[in-house]
């Protein structure tokens, strides 16, 4: 290739990019007015043009927001699944890329956007990217943030087959396909049965070390209903995606690995009632992947089994 066409080529590369729009969808119960400014500042800060910003009170006061974004109030508190599906809606029409930012980040950096939009631009079957998240304090990466088995360096990139849900870009295309993250779910694993259909779907997930969201370093059963939740949704998750026979690895799995973490006697018994709850409830419609889709998995080093 002459140096003209490949500086063609690079010019080209960047208009596409450029013509990539995107938009940030950010939940909040009301109660992080400072760390909700924060993260509003850092996507506002991001070089080229603005994202719309969409903040939906998911059951609380809405905040007062700078100028640009939109604030949607719920009236309660639908879930972190619904309420992100409400915020994508109240996008502008047309966006392209939608990211979900958790109210107590913040993107690092300036150059998130640009990034994003290269790496969507770059690859039409690109449908999802995770971001790397950091502790602002520590600067660790936590081994759970990294979104593969075979942890190794978080600061390697590669494709993988979930993403995390609070630090995350989806192709608009990707939400109109597959039907948006599933709202009966309301929290826990919404990400994962999103990210089994868009792999189904032929769609590629993509984790981004360079690409960076600072999150105060957290345990996810901080919250009350976690193994509840938990239980019940990795049965969902079973019950909508899963061909039959794999079915029983995949719950089994997860059953002996929960006794080798030895809960609480407390926290065992909601896990068993949320288990029991995830096969008496509906899981919404059942579309369960492709031996194709497993194999793809297994190729990339997470069979749906673990």
């Amino acid at each position: 290739m002459t140096a003209e066409a490949a500086e063609g080529q690079r010019a080209g590369d960047v208009a596409a990019a450029e013509r990539i729009t995107l938009g940030a969808v950010v939940l909040t119960m009301g109660d992080r007015p400072v760390e909700l400014d924060r993260l509003l500042r850092s996507v506002a800060d991001q070089v080229g043009d603005p994202m719309a910003v969409v903040v939906v009170a998911n059951g609380g006061p809405l905040p007062e927001l700078p100028e640009g974004a939109v604030g949607i109030p719920l009236p309660k508190n639908v879930g972190i699944p619904a309420g992100r599906n409400v915020g994508t809606a109240g996008l502008p029409a047309g966006t392209d890329v939608v990211l979900f930012l958790d109210d107590d980040g913040r993107l690092g950096g300036t150059d998130a956007g640009r990034l994003l939009r290269e790496a969507f631009a770059a690859n039409p079957r690109l449908g999802i990217v995770s971001f790397r998240i950091v502790d602002p304090e520590s600067g660790e990466t936590q081994r759970r943030h990294v979104p593969r088995i075979r942890v190794g360096d978080p600061l390697r990139s590669g494709p993988v087959t979930t993403f995390l849900g609070g630090a995350s870009a989806v192709r608009a295309a990707v939400l109109e396909e597959v039907g948006g993250l599933p709202d009966d779910f309301f929290y826990a694993h919404e990400e994962t049965d999103l990210a089994w259909r868009a792999l189904d779907a032929g769609w590629e997930i993509e984790y981004r070390a360079d690409i960076v969201l600072e999150h105060p370093k957290t345990s996810p059963a901080r919250h009350a209903a976690f193994f509840r939740m938990n239980a019940r949704n990795r049965v969902y998750l079973a019950r909508r995606n899963l061909p039959w026979p794999i079915v029983p690895a995949y719950l089994g799995t997860w059953v002996v690995l929960t006794a080798a973490r030895r809960p609480s006697r407390e926290n065992a018994q909601a896990w068993l009632g949320g288990f029991r709850e995830g096969w008496k409830t509906p899981s919404g419609p059942r579309k369960p992947m492709s031996w194709r889709t497993v194999w793809r998995m297994t190729r990339l080093g997470r069979p749906p089994v673990i």
